[in-house]
């Protein structure tokens, strides 16, 4: 049968979700767990590679497996092999077919900045504290020029191939506050490595006052420009949800 989960993690102990060699990934601690469940050696499929020090909350994992064991029992077992830093939320029986990422119609990711002139111990490791003043209003009307398809070639990182296409759809963006934290969300159809933290980049430097609105739609377009959009840290940014037509599948 082949299972589906959501997973919750909080990745500074890690290089990323994908499985690495010489470093230590989500993907290895899943399925380390699998095996000392099931006695399966099993390869996992993931929604999408969050890099080293990004968390998530919604990661959608898929596997096979022979084991009898039912959804509820591997989520209790899984979690008791599994490091305090990582959690299976939910788990269900899908078909065959169910690929987590390929199947994915929308990704939600939020990134989180602490606004305030000194660090919170309690909140450092989801947080990017940004000290100095903000305009918000900017920002709010910058945030909103993210939606729709565009190439954001100048918002992605190395690729891993150079011939892939940079064009992207994102469905909302979005900038608002509670207390100290301000919250970048953005929705898409798929993002390329480091987008989401560098679209955060141009916004705050729009907040800042070191990029124009102008500018920033040039970025956004494609149009050259000398403008930069510069990587946010890892540590503020989380995976909230992946979108599927058919998963969660609709108990009987």
């Amino acid at each position: 049968m082949r299972l589906a989960m959501q997973i919750e993690y909080e990745g500074t102990a890690y290089a990323g979700f994908q499985y690495q060699v010489n470093a230590p990934s989500i993907q290895e601690e899943l399925e380390k767990a699998i095996t000392a469940l099931t006695g399966e050696t099993i390869r996992i499929r993931g929604a999408g590679r969050t890099d080293a020090g990004v968390h998530a909350q919604g990661q959608v994992i898929a596997f096979d497996t022979e084991s009898r064991f039912g959804p509820d029992e591997f989520v209790v077992a899984m979690n008791y092999h599994l490091p305090d830093d990582i959690a299976v939320r939910a788990a269900y029986i899908v078909d065959d077919e169910f690929d987590p990422r390929r199947n994915a119609r929308a990704r939600s990711y939020r990134y989180t900045v602490l606004r305030r002139s000194v660090p919170s111990p309690l909140l450092r490791r989801q947080t990017c504290l940004v000290p100095g003043a903000l305009d918000l209003p900017l920002m709010e009307s910058a945030v909103k020029m993210y939606e729709g398809e565009h190439d954001f070639k100048r918002f992605a990182g190395p690729l891993e191939h150079r011939e892939a296409s940079t064009v992207r759809f994102v469905y909302e963006s979005s900038v608002s506050q509670s207390g100290d934290l301000l919250m970048i969300d953005v929705k898409g159809n798929a993002f390329l490595p480091h987008q989401v933290r560098r679209m955060v980049g141009a916004l705050v430097d729009v907040g800042r006052g070191k990029i124009s609105l102008n500018e920033f739609k040039l970025m956004i377009d494609g149009d050259e420009t000398e403008a930069v959009a510069h990587s946010m840290p890892a540590h503020g940014l989380s995976l909230v949800s992946v979108k599927y037509d058919d998963y969660p599948p609709i108990l009987s």
